[in-house]
């Protein structure tokens, strides 16, 4: 059976110059909206937390979008937290846990590069979990994000996605970049023998928790250039979108400004 993953169109592409003029417009508007949620620029009127996770293989390109996207804002208004192994102690907890001291609140913003779906993904493939456990895990997940959203928290969820193919180029161009060699681990090239497993857990993570209020954002990843768009302009209509349905005023674009 065909899933949401099998669809995603990996020939997108977009030109540098049209990337750089959208990303700038995004950018413009991302910190328009990230005042207006903040109470920043209607004194009291202040928004919905705003939770964004990032999720895609290995070198799909989520810290480069993840820079585009935080770059014009001020970094004491948005929180990054990087996701790795657990520890001990959070081990020893409900693997939801650990993440609760990041959520936002009222007016704030976090971004997670890697979230809560390791659980589905690393931990079902590796067999740190069973497939029940998984199902349950996957059943917890869409009622812990359906309390976020119902408790004044907007979530978007992105997964960037590439090719086997552009994966292994991506990794050589670390392998032979000094700059770049500290990105690539052990781990990485024994990942890549496993992406017919992670595809398989990525189609059934996608299914399971695909929800109204927690929706997939599938990205194509393998034009740098227009995946860094995608990202920006999908958040972008998610967030207003989530603040208009909560009864928001949300301000218009600037001139010049995201308008699409």
């Amino acid at each position: 059976m065909s899933s949401r993953v099998d669809e995603i169109d990996l020939s997108k592409k977009m030109g540098k110059e049209e990337s750089e003029k959208r990303i700038l417009a995004a950018q413009h508007r991302l910190t328009q909206l990230r005042l207006f949620s903040a109470g920043l620029l209607a004194p009291g009127s202040v928004g919905p937390g705003l939770l964004v996770l990032f999720e895609g293989f290995d070198a799909a390109g989520k810290g480069g979008a993840i820079r585009r996207l935080t770059s014009s804002l001020d970094p004491r208004h948005v929180l990054v937290v990087p996701i790795s192994t657990p520890s001990s102690i959070e081990l020893a907890h409900f693997f939801l846990w650990r993440f609760q001291p990041s959520l936002p609140g009222m007016g704030g913003m976090t971004i997670y590069d890697r979230s809560w779906y390791g659980r589905l993904l690393v931990e079902r493939v590796e067999g740190i979990i069973d497939k029940e456990t998984a199902k349950r895990s996957g059943e917890e997940i869409v009622q812990f994000e359906r309390l976020l959203t119902d408790n004044n928290v907007t979530l978007v969820k992105l997964w960037l996605h590439i090719s086997d193919k552009e994966q292994l180029a991506r990794f050589n161009d670390r392998a032979s970049n000094p700059l770049k060699q500290w990105k690539l681990t052990p781990d990485d090239w024994r990942n890549r023998e496993k992406r017919p497993q992670y595809l398989k857990a990525l189609a059934d993570m996608v299914a399971m928790t695909d929800q109204p209020n927690a929706h997939w954002d599938l990205i194509p990843a393998e034009d740098k250039q227009y995946a860094r768009v995608a990202v920006l302009e999908t958040l972008i209509r998610r967030w207003e979108h989530d603040l208009e349905r909560r009864g928001f005023s949300v301000p218009a674009p600037r001139r010049g400004d995201y308008l699409k």
